[in-house]
């Protein structure tokens, strides 16, 4: 399974752009000793996130489900919009750190999510 989107779901993510705020929820599995690489993408991506107007709203573990097969780990991440996030995964700071991300995953899952009408 692939843990980041290639060129052609980034476009076709971009294509959608309706100029609102959107929310990412990450679903990810660690690889074997990747809960240390992820934090360390973590604390290294926060500066870039904030830079480009993003907040992270939630990140934390699944130490036990209570429903379900559980995950490792979850990531909230409020954009201002689309093109705040494909702006952000083209950033030199970002490539520099993004192989720690790929380090520490077996599987993600990622979940674009728009606000429903009135929120």
């Amino acid at each position: 399974m692939a843990i980041e989107p290639d060129s052609a779901s980034l476009n076709d993510f971009l294509k959608a752009d309706d100029g609102r705020p959107l929310v990412m929820a990450q679903l990810l599995r660690f690889s074997a000793g990747g809960r240390d690489r992820y934090l360390q993408y973590y604390a290294a991506v926060q500066p870039i996130l904030i830079d480009i107007g993003a907040l992270v709203l939630y990140a934390g573990e699944c130490k036990q489900p209570l429903l379900g097969e559980g995950w490792d780990g979850v990531v909230i991440v409020r954009y201002p919009g689309r093109a705040a996030y494909v702006q952000m995964v083209g950033d030199p700071r970002y490539q520099a750190i993004a192989h720690l991300r790929r380090a520490a995953l077996r599987e993600a899952v990622m979940l674009p999510m728009d606000d429903w009408p009135g929120r």
